[in-house]
């Protein structure tokens, strides 16, 4: 069974220096692009919720998984293209730049796409 992790700063640490180095560039460009949203662990990885999950994180042995569910994937789809995807996730070489512009670009059209839906019961 493998470790259930309570944070994002556990779940970081977990990782290899140069994984754990993408993710947390990543968790960054999450944090500047939706200041609101509430870090939380979902699924066992990083997640991110402002009146619904916006996107997920997680670190791999060759890449970074981006997960910004089916419509961040469907809205972005031509951007994306360079990438290996499916229906909800991207998948980022770690020999590579994280593509942060694409990164903030998704994030915040999450963030509006859920803060337009009804406000969820607390």
């Amino acid at each position: 069974m493998s470790k259930r992790y309570t944070s994002v700063d556990e779940y970081l640490a977990d990782h290899p220096e140069e994984i754990r180095e993408q993710l947390e560039d990543l968790r960054e460009i999450i944090k500047k692009a939706a200041p609101q949203a509430t870090e939380r662990i979902s699924y066992n990885m990083p997640a991110y919720d402002l009146n619904g999950i916006l996107v997920y994180f997680a670190g791999y042995k060759g890449h970074i998984g981006f997960y910004p569910t089916a419509s961040g994937i469907t809205a972005f789809q031509q951007e994306i293209a360079k990438f290996e995807s499916s229906k909800g996730a991207v998948r980022f070489p770690l020999d590579k730049s994280l593509p942060k512009t694409l990164i903030t670009r998704i994030v915040k059209f999450r963030a509006k796409e859920n803060l337009e839906k009804p406000k969820r019961k607390a």
